[in-house]
């Protein structure tokens, strides 16, 4: 009887001590919950209260007209809104940008804004960053597989494709040259997608015809020349050229003129005061304007949020390679000859009198 007893009594205990067990594994799973969370917590910067929030600024480079603009809007931005800012040029070396997004580090900023020279080598130092606890702003070029906090940028695919519409529409048919930027600007193969976007069915169709395309290893000028003297020696049959910025733009355009092709209709981006200039004489067909004074002044407010640790709402996700990261989108604009005083002459992006400097208006 004894022996059924416990037996019994081994059998209702059972039930009871499962969900005793259950009841103890909840209390250590919130416990170790909270426990994770507030590693987070102490894991991540925090600014001290009154303490103007420091942000570095690593700079791929200055060679392009843009980023100049850029980083003058950015700074005076980030000063009106009580930041101290730090800056660093790479000079389009991604280990000196690397050393530098370091030495930033060492000097203990508060949120580190970056402009990659290469989007996947800067991945690790990055990683350095957000390990200390220091937010990450990816500034209108992706570092990929680095789990940013922000990634802020104009629709580089659309960019792509506004340029290929304008030109189909001007050429409807004919042969394309493409001149990309870089591979290690995650922004030169959106562009890309964008661009054979709208021109694969049309290629498809027999309509459009690529007579070349080009990766440059970086965004330069003169290899972007060199591969156009080279493409123009095996065919002069070409109607329209896009180009991943108006700098490519301008050194594809001068060997057209040298070779008398000056009917190629050509496609770049940025709004570069030169590339309005050639909008305005007719050399060159269209640009984007991408308002830089808008990105760089968003860019600055979400840098000294995030810096005070405060929340950032946004609308998109964009695929790292690693997972998704947080995107602010601005949108990007066509401009051609017509619309230059209804873009970047309304916004003061550039004045009338510099655009039209070498033209009547």
């Amino acid at each position: 009887m004894a022996s059924s007893v416990r037996s019994s009594e081994g059998r209702q205990g059972g039930p009871a001590r499962d969900r005793l067990a259950g009841i103890l594994l909840v209390l250590l799973l919130v416990a170790l919950g909270a426990w994770a969370m507030a590693a987070c917590r102490s894991g991540r910067h925090r600014l001290a209260p009154g303490k103007a929030p420091v942000i570095g600024f690593s700079l791929d480079s200055l060679v392009v007209e843009r980023w100049q603009r850029d980083l003058d809007v950015f700074s005076r931005s980030a000063r009106e809104l009580g930041a101290e800012l730090i800056v660093r040029v790479a000079d389009q070396d991604p280990a000196v940008q690397e050393r530098q997004v370091r030495e930033l580090l060492a000097k203990g900023i508060d949120v580190l804004v970056i402009v990659p020279n290469d989007a996947d080598r800067l991945s690790q130092v990055v990683a350095e960053v957000k390990a200390r606890g220091i937010p990450v702003l990816s500034y209108d070029r992706l570092v990929r597989k680095a789990g940013v906090d922000l990634y802020l940028s104009f629709d580089n695919e659309k960019v792509g494709s506004l340029m290929a519409e304008a030109l189909v529409r001007a050429v409807p048919a004919g042969g394309y040259v493409i001149i990309n930027g870089a591979r290690t600007d995650h922004n030169a193969i959106m562009l890309n997608q964008g661009i054979h976007r709208v021109l694969d069915p049309r290629v498809a169709a027999g309509k459009v015809r690529i007579v070349a395309e080009f990766w440059p290893d970086s965004w330069d000028s003169a290899e972007a020349k060199a591969k156009m003297e080279s493409i123009l020696a095996g065919s002069r049959d070409i109607q329209a050229l896009i180009a991943g910025n108006d700098m490519l733009a301008e050194a594809a355009i001068n060997v057209l003129s040298e070779n008398r092709l000056m009917n190629v209709k050509v496609a770049g981006q940025d709004a570069d005061l030169a590339a309005c200039q050639r909008l305005a004489e007719g050399s060159q067909y269209a640009t984007i304007y991408k308002p830089i004074d808008r990105l760089a002044l968003k860019a600055a407010g979400y840098a000294v949020m995030l810096a005070k640790g405060e929340p950032i709402g946004v609308d998109a996700f964009i695929e790292d390679g690693a997972g998704p990261v947080p995107y602010a989108r601005l949108e990007p604009i066509l401009v051609t000859k017509d619309l230059l005083d209804a873009t970047v002459i309304k916004d003061g992006f550039h004045d009338a009198k510099a655009i039209y400097l070498n033209v009547s208006h």
